[in-house]
């Protein structure tokens, strides 16, 4: 089984390289650069695993994770961000979030977690 992920960043200098690197080792990646974006993406197609950047203009990822939990309760979350905070991984995890990664990632530590969140 192929694990379908959506990658929502708004920093394209991430993004894309980031689901290039999914996709090459053998993962569907769909993208999303803001949390409506990423709404419209999930009501479109089942995904294994949403990894999502924490700060983001408009819909932060914590809102899109209340949304997610709300909408879309089976798809397992990745929170990444780039701003070490203990309040917002405290507060991600109390949403539901699987794990809560710092940037910058390690691609084997990020790809590690999707695989321990779509349970494969």
């Amino acid at each position: 089984m192929t694990l379908r992920v959506l990658l929502v960043d708004d920093e394209l200098e991430f993004l894309e390289p980031t689901a290039a690197r999914f996709r090459r080792r053998g993962l569907t990646c769909a993208t999303a650069r803001n949390g409506e974006e990423a709404l419209v993406v999930l009501g479109s197609d089942p995904f294994d695993c949403a990894v999502i950047d924490v700060k983001m203009p408009g819909m932060d990822g914590l809102e899109l994770l209340r949304r997610m939990r709300h909408d879309h309760p089976d798809v397992p979350v990745v929170l990444l961000t780039g701003h070490a905070s203990v309040q917002l991984g405290v507060q991600g995890m109390d949403l539901g979030a699987f794990e809560y990664l710092l940037k910058p990632v390690e691609m084997d530590d990020l790809l590690d977690a999707v695989r321990r969140a779509a349970g494969a």
